[in-house]
C-alpha cells in the first residue's frame, strides 16, 4: 500500500470513529429525553396515582335506630378493619329520641334513622350536610313466645281478650308502622305497655313479660330462638324507608361520608339484607 493510500485510509477510519460516537450520544440524548418524557406521561400532575386521599382517623359517632343494631354493628367492625386507626362508636335508641339529641346539640357524623319523618326532625332544623339517602327499608313481623302457645296467626289475633301485647310508642317508627297497620285492618288494640323502641318492645316478649309484641322482621330475626315469629299481610302496607344522612356538624366529616359509603355499598347492602332488611325501590 502506498504511503498517500495509507494516509487516506486511516482519514477514513477516524471520521467512521467520530461518526459512530457522535450517533451513541445522539442515541443517548434521544433515549433520555424519551425516558423522562415516558415518566411524564405515567404521573401527571395532579392524577390520581401522584395523590392518593387522605387516610381516615380518629373516632365516627354514628347515631342509628334500634333496629340497626346488629348490622352496624358488624359494618363497625369492618370499617375499622378496613381503615386502621379509626373507631365506630354507636348511640341506639328511637329514631324520635336520638333525632331530638342531634337537634339539641348532640354531637355525632352520622344519622340513620327508620324512617324520613324522624330523619325531617334533623334535615328541617338544617342539621344535615346533604340529603339523606334511603338505604333499606323495614316489615314489620308479630314476635311471640316461643313455640306461639297463644296461637296467633294474624293481627286480629292480637286483640285477644286477656293476651298481653306490647307496641312501641306511635313517636318512633315502629309505633307508628304497626298502628298504621291495625286502622288499615280497622282494628283497635289496647297494649299493656308502650316501648320507646324496637328493642325494648321485644324484650318484653323474651323476657315473657308479654305475649306477643309487633316488631320489625330484622328484629325477630336476630332475636333467634327466643321468640317466635308470625307474618301478617297488613304489613306489606306499613313498610319503613330508613334514610342515612352525613350531619352538618360533623367533627369527623371524611370518616362519616366514608361510612355511609358502606353502608351502601354491596358489601354493605349484603349484610344489611342478610339481616333481613328490605333493599331500597330505587
Amino acid at each position: 500500500m502506498t504511503t498517500r493510500s495509507a494516509r487516506r485510509t486511516r482519514r477514513t477510519t477516524r471520521t467512521l470513529q467520530a461518526a459512530g460516537v457522535g450517533a451513541a450520544a445522539l442515541l443517548a440524548l434521544s433515549a433520555c429525553s424519551s425516558s423522562g418524557s415516558s415518566d411524564s406521561a405515567e404521573k401527571p400532575k395532579g392524577s390520581a396515582s401522584a395523590s392518593s386521599s387522605p387516610k381516615l382517623s380518629g373516632t365516627v359517632t354514628v347515631f342509628a335506630a334500634a333496629s340497626l343494631k346488629e348490622s352496624f354493628t358488624a359494618l363497625g367492625e369492618q370499617f375499622e378493619k378496613a381503615h386502621p386507626g379509626t373507631e365506630v362508636t354507636f348511640s341506639f335508641g328511637g329514631s324520635d329520641s336520638l333525632a331530638a339529641s342531634i337537634t339539641g346539640g348532640a354531637p355525632a357524623d352520622v344519622f340513620a334513622a327508620a324512617s324520613p319523618k324522624t330523619m325531617a326532625i334533623v334535615t328541617d332544623k338544617g342539621d344535615a350536610a346533604a340529603t339523606p339517602e334511603t338505604f333499606v327499608r323495614n316489615q314489620l313481623e308479630i314476635a311471640t313466645l316461643p313455640g306461639n302457645p297463644d296461637k296467633i296467626s294474624s293481627l286480629k289475633d292480637l286483640t285477644k281478650s286477656g293476651l298481653k301485647v306490647v307496641l312501641c310508642d306511635r313517636t318512633v317508627p315502629c309505633g307508628a308502622a304497626a298502628q298504621k297497620a291495625l286502622d288499615a285492618s280497622e282494628l283497635k288494640l289496647t297494649p299493656v305497655s308502650y316501648e320507646q323502641d324496637v328493642k325494648s318492645a321485644l324484650t318484653k316478649v323474651e323476657l315473657k313479660e308479654a305475649d306477643a309484641a309487633v316488631v320489625y322482621k330484622t328484629d325477630v330475626k336476630a332475636a333467634g330462638d327466643k321468640v317466635q315469629g308470625v307474618e301478617f299481610p297488613e304489613s306489606a302496607d306499613a313498610v319503613n324507608d330508613y334514610p342515612i344522612a352525613l350531619l352538618k356538624d360533623a367533627e369527623n366529616a371524611a370518616a362519616g361520608k366514608a361510612f355511609i359509603e358502606l353502608v351502601r355499598s354491596a358489601e354493605g347492602q349484603k349484610v344489611l339484607t342478610e339481616a333481613g332488611f328490605l333493599k331500597p325501590t330505587s
